[in-house]
C-alpha cells in the first residue's frame, strides 16, 4: 500500500508513502475489561426474543467447552461471569418444589377432613389431570412453561380440587341419605347423577366468576403485564380444566368407588362432628342477634379498608437473582487508563465481600452497544452466593468498601436494572429529572437539589447525571470567507470530521484476515496550532484552515440529554432500608419546597410511578370486573340483594389480607394487588355454595325460610366450604416461607394475601352470610322458589 500511486505531478507518480504514513495500529480503544482483578476480554451475548434462555446458555457452554483444548498457552478457560439461566433454573427448581409441597399439603388437609382414602383419592385426581390438561393446552398454543406459569399453577393447586371436593361431598351426602332411608332407595347411578347436577350450576358460576375476576390482569401494560399475564393464563386454564374434571371424571370415579363403601352408614368423623357441634351452637347465637354481628363485620371491613392507604408501596418485590451489578461513574474526560486503574481497585475491594464468588469488569461501552457509555464508566458483574446476610446488608458492605474511590456508585441486579431502565431511562429505582434550556442552570439546580435530598433517610446511590464541561477544540466556520473561496460549509465540516475523528475508507483482505483502512490526521496534526495550518482544497485553490475558520481551545458539555425535545438533567437514586413509597414521599416534599427559575420544572419517574399508574389501572378495571360479576350473579339469582350478599365475601376477605400484609411486613405491591384480585374470585365461591343450597332446600326439599333452614343449609355446606377454603389456603403454605428464594419473590405477596384473606373470609362468611340472608334474603329466596323449575341452583 505504501507504493500505491495516489496522483501524478509533472508526469511523475506520487506514491502514498510520500504524502502519508501507512502502518499497522490498534483500533481506537473504547473500553477495557477484567476478571477478578486480572486483564480479560468480556463478551456479551444477547438472545433473540423468542429463544429459550436455558437451552441457548447450554449450547454456548458446550461450545466454550469444545474451545478449551485449542486455547493458546497462557490463556485461561472462559468463565461465565453473569448467567441469567442460573436465575431461571433456580426459580423453576424452587417452584417445582413448592408445587410438590402444595400437593402434599392438599392431600393432608383433605384426608384430615374426609378420613377416607377413596374420597381423598377421587378429590386429588383433579390435580394431576388438570395440570396435564393445562400442559397440553400450553403445548397446543405454543406457550412456554416458565416461572410465572409455574407460579400460577402453584397458586391454583388448592383450587384445583375445590370443584371435585364440592361434587364428591354432595354425592357422599346424598348416598348417605339414601342409605338411611331404606324405603327410598334409588340406583347409585341416578343418585350420583342428580347429586352432581345439583352442584354443577354453583361450580360453573364460581369458575366463571374467578375468570372474570382475573380479566384485569390481561389489560396491564408494560413489565407488570408481561409478568402477571402468564400467571393468569396458567391459573385460568388449570381452573377450567378442574371444572371439566369435576363434572366428568369425578362422578365416574365416585360411581365405581363410593356406592359399596362400608362407611356410608356412618356419621361424620370425630373432627367434623366436633366442628359442626360448635358451629351449630355459634350460628344459632348469631341468628338471634344478626344486626349486631353484621354491623361488627361491616365495621371490621371499614377499619381494614381505612388502613390500606397507610401501607408502604412498591412496584415489584426485589428479585434474588444471585448476582449484582455495580456501576462506577468517574468524571467525564477521565482517561481509559485511569478508569481501568480505579475500576481494578474496585474489583479487588469487592472480592473481599464474603458472598462474592467472582467479579467481571467492563470499562467503557462501544458506540454501537445497546447501552453505549464513555470510558469514564465501569460496570462490575458480581456472582453472589447465599449467606445469612440479606441483600441490603451485602449492598451496604459493598458501598462501604467502594466509598474511598472518587466515583459515583450504583448497585442493583441485572434484571432489576433493565426494568428500571425501561421504566425511566435510568438504571435506578428513582429518577428526578430537571427540565430546562440552559445547561449551566440545569447543573447548578441539580447540585443544589442533590444537597437537599441527602438528608432524606433511606436514599442510597444519590447521583447527579455526569453533565460537565470538558476540554474541546472548537472550530467556528467563517461562512463569508468560505463563500468567497466557493467552499460549502457542510463539505468543509465533513472533511474536518474525517481528518480529526478518522473515517473507515475500505477493508483490506489478506487470506481469512480483514483489516479496516482508516484515514485520519496524525496526533501531532490534531493540536490547535497544527489544525490552523492544515491546507484545505477549495475550487479556487488550497488555503490554510485559518483562512476559513477560527480554531481555539474551549469548554463544552460532555453530553446533552433530552426528554420530549427539552434539555434535562437527571438525579438518580435507590431506596435502601426503607419503603420506596416513604422515600418518594419525602422526595416530593423536598421538590415541592425547591424553587426553580421560570421555564424550569421537575418530573419524577421510576418504579414508584409505574406502581401508581398500575394501581390506578387495576382499580378501574376491577370496578368493571365487579360489575360483570354482579351481572352474572343477578342473571342466576334474579336478585340484587342475593348477589350483593354473595359479593360481601370480597370485603370480608380484605380484613384478613390487610392483617396478613401487616404481620408479614410486606409493602403493597403490584403482586399484592394481584393477590387481592385472585382472592376475590375464590372468596365468592363460598357465598355461592351457601346461597344456592338455601334456595335448593326451600325449592326441592320442603324447607320453609327460617332459622332451622339456615342452620341446616349452613351445616350441610360447612364441610365443602371449610375444605375448599382451607385446601386453597394451606396449599399456599410453601410459598409463605423462604420469600427471598429465586422464583418466589413475586409469588410470596400473592400467597400472603390469599392465605390470610381466605382464613378471614371463611371464618366471617360461615356466620355473617347466614345472618345477612336471615336479615335480607327472605323475599328474594321465596320469589326464586316460586319461579324455580326442575334445575337446581
Amino acid at each position: 500500500m505504501q507504493n500505491l500511486p495516489v496522483a501524478v505531478s509533472n508526469g511523475r507518480p506520487i506514491l502514498l508513502k510520500q504524502v502519508a504514513e501507512v502502518s499497522f495500529a490498534a483500533a481506537l480503544k473504547r473500553g477495557d475489561a477484567g476478571y477478578n482483578g486480572q486483564p480479560a476480554v468480556v463478551l456479551g451475548i444477547q438472545k433473540q426474543p423468542d429463544a429459550d434462555t436455558v437451552k441457548l446458555t447450554g449450547a454456548i457452554e458446550a461450545a466454550l467447552a469444545e474451545m478449551r483444548p485449542s486455547l493458546p498457552p497462557g490463556m485461561q478457560a472462559p468463565v461465565v461471569t453473569m448467567r441469567q439461566a442460573s436465575f431461571i433454573e433456580a426459580s423453576i427448581d424452587t417452584l417445582q418444589g413448592k408445587l410438590l409441597g402444595a400437593s402434599v399439603v392438599v392431600a393432608a388437609v383433605l384426608f384430615l377432613f374426609l378420613m377416607n382414602v377413596r374420597l381423598t383419592l377421587i378429590s386429588l385426581t383433579a390435580i394431576p389431570v388438570s395440570v396435564l390438561i393445562t400442559v397440553l393446552v400450553f403445548r397446543y398454543f405454543d406457550l412456554s412453561i416458565n416461572t410465572m406459569t409455574l407460579g400460577g399453577l402453584t397458586i391454583a393447586i388448592g383450587g384445583l380440587v375445590d370443584d371435585a371436593v364440592v361434587g364428591v361431598e354432595n354425592v357422599l351426602r346424598r348416598l348417605k341419605m339414601d342409605r338411611q332411608h331404606d324405603g327410598m332407595k334409588r340406583s347409585p347411578l341416578e343418585i350420583i347423577a342428580s347429586a352432581t347436577l345439583e352442584v354443577r350450576s354453583a361450580i360453573v358460576i364460581a369458575t366463571v366468576i374467578i375468570v372474570l375476576v382475573l380479566l384485569p390482569l390481561f389489560f396491564l401494560p408494560g413489565i407488570e403485564g408481561r409478568l402477571m399475564q402468564p400467571l393468569a393464563i396458567a391459573y385460568i386454564v388449570s381452573l377450567l380444566a378442574s371444572m371439566i374434571v369435576s363434572v366428568t371424571l369425578t362422578p365416574v370415579m365416585a360411581f365405581y368407588l363410593l356406592p359399596r363403601m362400608k362407611s356410608l352408614g356412618h356419621d361424620d368423623g370425630r373432627l367434623l362432628r366436633w366442628i359442626k357441634g360448635r358451629y351449630q351452637a355459634g350460628l344459632g347465637w348469631v341468628l338471634r342477634r344478626p344486626k349486631t354481628l353484621v354491623a361488627a363485620g361491616a365495621l371490621s371491613v371499614l377499619l381494614a379498608g381505612a388502613t390500606v392507604p397507610f401501607f408502604p408501596t412498591t412496584f415489584l418485590p426485589p428479585f434474588n437473582e444471585g448476582s449484582a451489578l455495580v456501576g462506577l461513574r468517574l468524571n467525564p474526560g477521565t482517561t481509559l487508563a485511569e478508569t481501568v486503574r480505579l475500576a481494578s481497585q474496585a474489583e479487588t475491594a469487592v472480592l473481599k465481600v464474603p458472598e462474592v464468588v467472582h467479579v467481571g469488569r467492563r470499562s467503557g461501552r462501544a458506540e454501537m452497544d445497546e447501552h453505549a457509555e464513555g470510558v469514564h464508566v465501569s460496570e462490575l458483574d458480581l456472582q453472589l452466593e447465599r449467606s445469612g446476610r440479606s441483600l441490603d446488608e451485602i449492598y451496604s458492605d459493598i458501598r462501604e468498601r467502594l466509598s474511598p474511590l472518587p466515583a459515583a456508585i450504583g448497585i442493583g441486579q441485572p434484571i432489576s436494572h433493565r426494568i428500571d431502565h425501561m421504566l425511566s431511562g435510568v438504571r435506578s429505582q428513582i429518577a428526578i429529572k430537571i427540565v430546562g434550556d440552559d445547561l449551566d442552570t440545569l447543573r447548578g439546580e441539580a447540585d443544589a437539589l442533590r444537597a437537599k435530598l441527602q438528608s432524606v433517610p433511606g436514599l442510597a446511590d444519590l447521583e447527579v447525571e455526569k453533565q460537565v464541561l470538558t476540554p474541546q477544540v472548537q472550530i467556528r466556520v467563517d461562512y463569508r470567507r468560505a463563500a468567497q473561496y466557493g467552499l460549502a460549509p457542510a463539505k468543509l465540516l465533513s472533511e474536518l470530521q474525517m481528518l480529526i475523528d478518522g473515517e473507515k475508507i475500505t477493508q483490506i483482505v489478506e487470506g481469512n484476515r480483514r483489516f479496516d483502512l482508516v484515514l485520519r490526521l496524525p496526533e501531532t496534526a490534531r493540536e490547535v496550532q497544527a489544525l490552523s495550518r492544515i491546507m484545505i482544497d477549495t475550487p479556487t485553490g488550497r488555503v490554510p484552515l485559518s483562512q476559513l475558520a477560527t480554531v481555539e481551545e474551549g469548554d463544552g458539555p460532555n453530553q446533552i440529554s433530552r426528554d420530549d425535545g427539552r434539555r434535562r438533567i437527571v438525579i438518580s437514586a435507590n431506596a435502601s432500608g426503607r419503603a420506596l413509597s416513604d422515600v418518594v414521599a419525602d422526595i416530593r416534599a423536598v421538590v415541592a419546597d425547591n424553587k426553580l427559575p421560570e421555564g424550569y420544572f421537575i418530573t419524577l419517574g421510576g418504579q414508584f410511578q409505574a406502581q401508581e399508574e398500575s394501581s390506578r389501572l387495576i382499580g378501574l378495571l376491577s370496578i368493571g370486573s365487579l360489575a360483570m360479576i354482579f351481572l352474572v350473579l343477578y342473571s342466576r339469582y334474579q336478585s340484587g340483594v342475593l348477589s350483593l350478599i354473595i359479593m360481601a365475601n370480597i370485603p370480608l376477605a380484605l380484613v384478613g389480607s390487610v392483617i396478613g400484609l401487616w404481620l408479614s411486613g410486606q409493602p403493597l405491591s403490584i403482586a399484592a394487588l394481584v393477590g387481592f384480585i385472585t382472592l376475590a374470585g375464590i372468596a365468592i365461591r363460598n357465598g355461592i355454595l351457601k346461597v344456592s343450597h338455601y334456595v335448593n332446600l326451600c325449592a326441592f326439599e320442603g324447607e320453609s325460610f327460617g332459622i332451622p333452614m339456615l342452620i341446616r343449609g349452613s351445616l350441610e355446606r360447612l364441610t365443602p366450604v371449610l375444605m375448599t377454603a382451607l385446601v386453597a389456603a394451606f396449599a399456599l403454605a410453601p410459598l409463605l416461607f423462604e420469600a427471598e428464594q429465586p422464583g418466589t419473590e413475586i409469588l410470596h405477596p400473592v400467597a400472603v394475601v390469599i392465605f390470610a384473606g381466605l382464613i378471614s373470609s371463611t371464618l366471617l362468611d360461615t356466620f355473617l352470610t347466614p345472618a345477612m340472608v336471615w336479615l335480607f334474603g327472605r323475599k328474594p329466596i321465596e320469589r326464586l322458589v316460586e319461579s324455580s323449575g326442575q334445575e337446581a341452583f
